[in-house]
């Protein structure tokens, strides 16, 4: 039988006042209730990073913080991402970005996308996302998930607060395609590497 693609959900904010766990809950609950992969949630915030000194890349050169050498090693169990993405000035977060930036080899040829918020959905730090996780020699898949307008003030604290499986109807289809693609690609980048 073959081995099931794991998958980590990735929260990529790490303020006390996030938003992102109720997404992160919702994203986890669907990947949950299929049959083709593992699914763990990963918090930025159980890792202690520090801003990113290394001498190189980890591409280049072993990482000598602790912290970075654990986060690495977190994230080389997984055979794809799922980012959940805060759009912060048309950007990813810090956090995120500082943690995507205390890798590269573990990152290297596995399938990524994310389930973003904002107010235009977090297109705009998904795009940027996108980019960075080609040159970190990710695979970035079309597929996605936008809670944006209208949605994300149903479902934010600044709005309504409601549950997010009020605006879920506008979600699943968004749902569906990141997670199959995220399932295809993590096969296919599997089968490749041997």
């Amino acid at each position: 039988m073959a081995t099931l693609p794991k998958i980590a959900i990735i929260i990529g904010s790490t303020r006390k006042t996030r938003f992102a766990d109720k997404p992160a809950q919702w994203m986890l609950t669907q990947a949950q209730a299929r049959d083709d992969m593992t699914v763990e949630l990963v918090d930025l915030r159980d890792f202690d990073l520090p801003l990113f000194d290394e001498m190189a890349s980890n591409k280049w050169m072993p990482s000598s913080d602790p912290k970075a050498v654990a986060w690495q090693k977190k994230i080389a169990e997984y055979d794809g991402y799922i980012f959940v993405v805060a759009e912060y000035n048309h950007s990813v977060t810090g956090a995120l970005k500082n943690a995507l930036d205390q890798a590269y080899t573990e990152w290297n040829r596995k399938p990524m996308g994310a389930i973003a918020y904002g107010g235009v959905g977090g297109a705009r730090a998904l795009e940027h996302l996108r980019n960075i996780a080609v040159e970190l020699c990710m695979v970035p898949v079309h597929g996605a998930v936008h809670i944006g307008g209208g949605d994300f003030m149903a479902v934010h604290p600044m709005g309504k607060d409601g549950a997010i499986e009020e605006i879920e109807d506008h979600l699943k289809p968004g749902a569906t395609d990141l997670l199959d693609d995220i399932v295809w690609w993590a096969k296919a980048t599997m089968t490749a590497k041997g």
